[in-house]
């Protein structure tokens, strides 16, 4: 895991080096200073030499200033290379993300994918600046801190050792016990961003239903789960703090009164015996002793809180998408010709629960394919599997005579313009939201392309016409106006086969109809899959598909269907009735 995380580093590693560097010259000096300070009481205040207390007042200015010089600049780079190492995990999760096949992106929520690229970030970015900083530090302090400790009165030394096991049993508990419950919490943040989300994209919905104390209600019951779980947690690191203060307290009056009996007995002579400068250095150093384990011991608290946020972005970046370009991939698609042959396909690979079943289908490049089926018939789970958004459970899908899989994924999805159910417009400029099918196309080309898709006419109306500012996800636009505008994006990229997924259904039959003539006579050579629920909008279609259940339940001409296919007919007879209905 750490193997992992240590990649994002990069270009701050110099900077996570000199931090630990100056860290560890500022703890150097820290040290010094009681030792020069003892020196101080003993030779200079307590015999009066003037001169010897002005030397030792300098030299511990010059130290002082050396020591907050170090601190800066370990401050500095720590808080650089923590940001950027910050930086860098978040962009290599969105750099993975964006690999991911559609089967990855459904193995993680969005909210969950948000919550990681945010507060898990944030945590784990904290946890490396303590790390190479306070963690560095604190180990140095302690153990030049004994070190001097030591060299002052072994005696006095060994009652902070005897408090260190107890410090340590104490943490070692905290921790265990803190952990399980933080791993939980980061679980039910995703869970909250997830309402938070569906609220904000369904706002219309809510407020159309008066729906809005049920969501309120979700969102405070998530709210105040991530409240119990951390006061939970709070709960059990309280204990830190009476634990740190009851061995701080404990070792400075047992050390007080043994050190004044030392200081009586020898009489307050450096030279034969213990004193009051060294009683001094040594409070200094017990305090920074104490200080140093209470240190680390926030950082135990930290690291148990960002191990399971390390966890989880480690999840992010070892997942590998299960569909990659071979080796020695085809890098041209000759035309727009397609092949399903013996096609099964389970989203979850799972042979037992297929939902497309012995799909065998053969489109000649060119060619308008209609295809009409239920609800649940699997109708857009065929059509993905063309430019390889999913690959097939068994058997195989050919495109101009080879297996998509034997192609670069990126020149079979060139290739294959695909215009979704769920039609999604991006914040910006109109203009910016068309070039999405090509980015260099020029305006003339963008006009083009919205004429055939019937859209030139309302961005024509438009306050800024092509520059008019979309909103997040096209919010100020009608349905049948983001569908045109998303059929005119595909249309841009200039594909060989051209996928509409029921991406006519928001507009009028009139304007479906122009579309269809439109593409009929301006891009013939393009093979044109259109997948719809009015007959009307397939009816002229070179062959029509029947799905029903994940299976072909039957495949020819509007006449053909009409007499051979049961299920067609009814669909034609349903909506012919209604139609006259309307009509009278």
């Amino acid at each position: 895991m750490l193997k992992k995380l240590s990649k994002s580093i990069r270009e701050y590693k110099t900077a996570s080096i000199l931090s630990p560097i100056f860290v560890s010259l500022e703890v150097f000096m820290e040290v010094l200073i009681p030792t020069i300070m003892a020196y101080l009481v003993d030779y200079g205040i307590e015999k009066g030499n003037m001169k010897y207390i002005v030397l030792c007042g300098l030299v511990l200015v010059f130290m002082a200033g050396l020591s907050l010089i170090f601190g800066v600049l370990s401050g500095k780079y720590a808080a650089f290379a923590s940001s950027g190492f910050g930086k860098n995990l978040r962009k290599d999760m969105y750099y993975k993300v964006q690999e991911y096949s559609f089967s990855n992106i459904d193995k993680f929520s969005t909210s969950s994918i948000v919550t990681r690229l945010t507060t898990d970030v944030n945590n784990v970015q904290h946890a490396y600046q303590m790390i190479i900083r306070v963690a560095v530090r604190s180990p140095i302090m302690l153990i030049f801190a004994v070190i001097m400790a030591l060299r002052t009165s072994v005696k006095l030394a060994s009652v902070i050792i005897c408090f260190v096991p107890v410090l340590a049993i104490g943490l070692f508990l905290i921790i265990r016990y803190a952990h399980p419950i933080f791993e939980h919490v980061f679980k039910v943040y995703d869970k909250l961003n997830r309402v938070v989300q569906e609220n904000l994209r369904g706002i219309r919905v809510v407020k159309s239903f008066v729906r809005e104390e049920y969501e309120n209600k979700k969102f405070k019951n998530t709210s105040k789960e991530i409240f119990d779980d951390f006061c939970k947690a709070e709960k059990i690191l309280a204990f830190n703090a009476p634990l740190m203060q009851f061995c701080t307290y404990s070792c400075i009056i047992l050390i007080s009164w043994i050190g004044a009996k030392m200081i009586i007995v020898s009489g307050n002579n450096p030279e034969i015996g213990f004193t009051t400068g060294q009683l001094l250095s040594f409070m200094t150093y017990l305090m920074q002793i104490l200080m140093s384990l209470m240190m680390l011991s926030m950082i135990f608290v930290m690291i148990t809180i960002s191990k399971a946020s390390c966890e989880r972005i480690v999840e992010i970046l070892d997942e590998e998408s299960d569909i990659v370009s071979k080796k020695e991939c085809v890098k041209t698609v000759k035309d727009g010709s397609i092949e399903f042959e013996n096609v099964n396909f389970s989203y979850s690979k799972n042979k037992d629960k297929l939902c497309l079943k012995n799909i065998n289908l053969k489109i000649n490049s060119g060619q308008t394919v209609g295809i009409i089926g239920g609800t649940g018939s699997s109708k857009s789970s065929l059509v993905q599997l063309i430019p390889r958004l999913y690959d097939v459970t068994t058997g195989k899908v050919m495109v101009s005579g080879v297996d998509v899989r034997d192609y670069d994924i990126e020149v079979l999805r060139n290739e294959v313009a695909m215009v979704l159910q769920k039609n999604v417009l991006f914040s910006g400029t109109l203009k910016e939201n068309l070039r999405w099918g090509n980015e260099k196309a020029t305006d003339e080309e963008i006009i083009e392309a919205c004429k055939l898709a019937q859209a030139h006419p309302f961005v024509e109306n438009f306050e800024g016409g092509y520059d008019y500012y979309i909103e997040q996800e096209g919010a100020n636009l009608s349905g049948g106006q983001k569908q045109r505008v998303c059929i005119a994006r595909a249309l841009l990229k200039k594909p060989k086969i051209l996928v509409l997924d029921d991406s006519t259904s928001a507009v009028d039959t009139k304007t479906d109809a122009l579309i269809r003539e439109a593409m009929l006579n301006i891009i013939p050579d393009t093979t044109k899959i259109i997948i719809a629920q009015r007959i009307s909008s397939i009816q002229d279609a070179d062959i029509i598909v029947v799905m029903e259940n994940g299976e072909i339940n039957g495949i020819g001409t509007h006449n053909e269907l009409l007499v051979n296919n049961e299920i067609y007919r009814e669909v034609y007879e349903s909506q012919v009735k209604e139609k006259e209905k309307e009509d009278e």
